[in-house]
Formats: C-alpha cells, structure tokens, sequence
C-alpha cells in the first residue's frame, strides 16, 4: 500500500477514499485516531489514504481532478 493522499483530517481523508470507492478502488485510512491525540505527536500530518500500488497512478489522477474542481 502506498500514501496517495496527504489529508488535514479525517473527515477530507473519508471523502476521498469514497471518492476513490465510486471508481472501483479500494483503499484504508491511516491514522484518523492520532487526530485527538496529545503529547509529542505533530498536529498535522497524521492522516493518510493508502491504496494499493497498482492503483496508485490511477487514483492520483482521480484525487488531481477532485482538487482542481474545488480551486475552480
């Protein structure tokens, strides 16, 4: 499984992996229950969507277009 998508929260890393759901890709969250967590943890950087390596180039494309639609 590779890192396809760096996300600021839980909530974006699910749209995503939904997203990529509705395109035939299955994926994982990593890291959604760090979000809470204290100590020596960085605040950001926790939450990731992982798939699998061949459908890596593939969801990256899918993820480009999602993030150019909000820019627009």
């Amino acid at each position: 499984m590779r890192t396809v998508f760096d996300a600021p929260n839980a909530i974006e890393a699910h749209i995503v992996l939904g997203l990529l759901g509705q395109a035939g890709i299955a994926g994982r969250i990593h890291g959604e229950y760090l979000q809470g967590a204290m100590g020596e943890l960085p605040a950001m950087g926790l939450v990731r969507v992982l798939v699998s390596d061949s459908d890596f180039a593939r969801a990256r494309e899918i993820i480009a277009e999602w993030d150019g639609q909000l820019l627009a």
